[in-house]
């Protein structure tokens, strides 16, 4: 089978790894020094949320606590960010700065957001994109049905597209939040600037290695698509 395609390995698989295996040690890196750092203020996760919302930045939501590490986020469906415990609880510098980016995704949500808007629009086909469309490029390669592969290559090239818009989502839910905490009195010291836009430039880091990924992907699978309408 193509998986096992030596230009696969090569152009797709390895590249992934390194890019992918980068992010991670760097979000980690960023999260083990600033997660021991003690925020000026010592506000915890929280606090910081509720400073935020008291501000009138954005309307009042719910936090809720949540297990694992970084698994942090803001769910708009059920109007709720959740705080893993190690940001809930710890008065550090990533606690603020990864609290202020969840409630940039909320400011974003309340104001409207076109690019939210539109990476809202786009999440299903994320969802289910990748798998139905992969399986039916294999379908088509392997029936010779060009017009079947083309179908699962629009698939996928959807949830592609999900991961490019969301990229510059996460970059405004950043900036948006590293303004509330400077507009509120938290970025005291240098160090608390230097030490969020660290954690939040690695995070940003996880989602450029996304885009590079499924752009990797998409390219080999359209090769394929492309070449076998040559053949």
């Amino acid at each position: 089978m193509f998986y096992w395609d030596p230009n696969y390995l090569l152009f797709v698989m390895l590249p992934t790894l390194v890019i992918t295996g980068l992010a991670q040690m760097w979000i980690q890196s960023a999260y083990r020094k600033w997660g021991q750092t003690a925020n000026s203020r010592s506000v915890t996760g929280q606090d910081t949320a509720q400073i935020l919302m008291r501000s009138g930045s954005i309307e009042p939501i719910s936090v809720e606590v949540t297990g694992g590490q970084l698994s942090d986020h803001f769910d708009p469906q059920r109007g709720v960010v959740r705080l893993s415990q190690g940001v809930a609880m710890q008065p550090s510098v990533a606690a603020m700065a990864v609290t202020a980016h969840e409630l940039g995704h909320v400011q974003q949500h309340q104001q409207n957001s076109l690019l939210m808007g539109l990476r809202t629009a786009l999440l299903p086909g994320a969802q289910f994109g990748p798998s139905i469309g992969i399986l039916l490029i294999i379908a088509g390669l392997f029936l010779n049905a060009t017009g079947l592969a083309m179908i699962g290559l629009i698939l996928f090239a959807g949830a592609t597209l999900f991961t490019v818009v969301t990229l510059p989502v996460e970059i405004d839910a950043s900036r948006r939040g590293l303004k509330m905490l400077e507009q509120n009195g938290l970025l005291a010291t240098a160090q608390d600037r230097s030490g969020s836009r660290a954690i939040l430039t690695a995070a940003a880091f996880t989602y450029v290695a996304a885009v590079f990924t499924s752009l990797l992907t998409l390219m080999y699978y359209a090769s394929l698509v492309f070449g076998n309408r040559r053949d």
